[in-house]
């Protein structure tokens, strides 16, 4: 089968590798029909975390059950799915609270795993013509319609982008008339903002300096905030006054949800083109107002190959704990716990209450892939969320 495997630094090839099988008795295997690029494939593509030449990428699949285990009860060939970023076997401790990023059984001897990922346990990746899902009955989440339907981009991105989007407004605590400020406008930025717009969030600033993606932000009704215009903070606090605070509020100008969908690659405002990965975490820390809530969803790694000046290999970073604390601030953060909103976030998209394939805007084949990793790495082409069509 084909598939699209990491090759060295800002390097990936399409070749083919041995078919997906199954290896066990609760198996399947399934011929993907959509697989994403993530922001988080950029991160091994950039030659950050480790990853191993060969490494098959991809973490993001729609697809069509073609084999299944003998234990297989809950679905069959030919049924449509869906498959979360993150396996999980469903019934170790952690996943019976629901848990599922934190698996105990996936990855033996740590916690958590995901396909087409380094150090995430060896899985092979989804940037494939096939792709092997263990412990399908807990990972195969089905959906209706056929291949290539009207839906195709919306179903996709329930593998992670949409579902990482609404678990960061999990994690900042978004309800119904919250002011965010969601900081880093790709894919999982959006989302974000879309899903906090879901929510009936009052007002939601999204902040980048890509034209595109601050047009895109626009779009699903956001405010754009481009930070080549000046501290972003100051222009968050200034809109708001200017727009009107509500009575009392004069003091508290910022916001009351934080979202950095950033992460260790944030860019140094004043110095473009150097990473700084403490930017956004300080921005934040200055604009979310006493007793708000910080949801942190951009990635920060432990390992980095190639460190920042502000950063480290180890992922070590100097963060204003004492600004959080005095202020009250809530900081959450961590991979998404897939299984908790899978089937919500599907049954919106049926509904048509929700579109998020709205974010993608390039297509392509496998062989597609080496392009719309350079142009989504070095954020040209307007290349904001693309899929591949195996």
């Amino acid at each position: 089968m084909k598939a699209v495997v990491f090759a060295d630094t800002r390097s990936v090839v399409v070749k083919d590798v041995p078919d997906a099988m199954l290896d066990d008795r609760d198996d399947v295997v399934v011929r993907v029909t959509s697989s994403a690029i993530c922001g988080t494939d950029l991160h091994m593509y950039d030659g950050r975390t480790g990853a191993e030449p060969g490494l098959v990428l991809g973490h993001e699949p729609l697809g069509v059950v073609e084999q299944v285990g003998s234990a297989v009860e809950m679905v069959r060939p030919g049924d449509r799915v869906v498959i979360p970023t993150h396996l999980y076997c469903g019934v170790c401790v952690n996943c019976a609270r629901g848990l599922s990023a934190a698996c105990l059984r996936v990855r033996p001897g740590g916690f958590g795993a995901a396909y087409g990922y380094a150090g995430m346990g060896g899985y092979r990746g989804a940037q494939a013509e096939l792709l092997r899902v263990p412990y399908a009955d807990a990972n195969c989440i089905p959906v209706p319609g056929r291949p290539g339907d009207e839906l195709e981009d919306d179903l996709v991105l329930l593998a992670d982008a949409f579902v990482t989007g609404w678990h960061a407004t999990v994690l900042g605590q978004v309800s119904a008339g919250s002011t965010v400020a969601v900081f880093g406008a790709g894919t999982i930025g959006l989302l974000a903002a879309y899903s906090s717009l879901l929510k009936g969030a009052a007002e939601v600033y999204v902040v980048d300096a890509v034209p595109e993606r601050l047009d895109k932000a626009g779009e699903i009704g956001a405010v754009p905030i481009d930070y080549r215009r000046g501290d972003p903070v100051d222009q968050i606090r200034e809109r708001r006054r200017a727009d009107g605070l509500a009575p009392g509020e004069a003091a508290v100008s910022g916001v009351q949800v934080g979202i950095d969908a950033v992460g260790f690659q944030a860019h140094d405002r004043l110095r473009p083109g150097v990473e700084n990965p403490t930017q956004v975490i300080g921005d934040l820390a200055r604009l979310v107002n006493p007793t708000g809530h910080l949801g942190i969803i951009g990635v920060y790694a432990d390992k980095d190959l190639h460190p920042a000046p502000e950063g480290h290999a180890d992922g070590r970073l100097t963060v204003p704990w004492a600004t959080f604390f005095s202020k009250g601030i809530s900081v959450r953060f961590g991979r998404t716990h897939d299984r908790r909103y899978t089937v919500l976030l599907r049954d919106l998209v049926l509904s048509g209450r929700a579109r998020p394939g709205s974010v993608v805007t390039h297509h392509g084949r496998l062989d597609d892939a080496p392009g719309l990793y350079r142009a989504f790495d070095q954020r040209a082409d307007g290349v904001i969320k693309a899929v591949l069509r195996p």
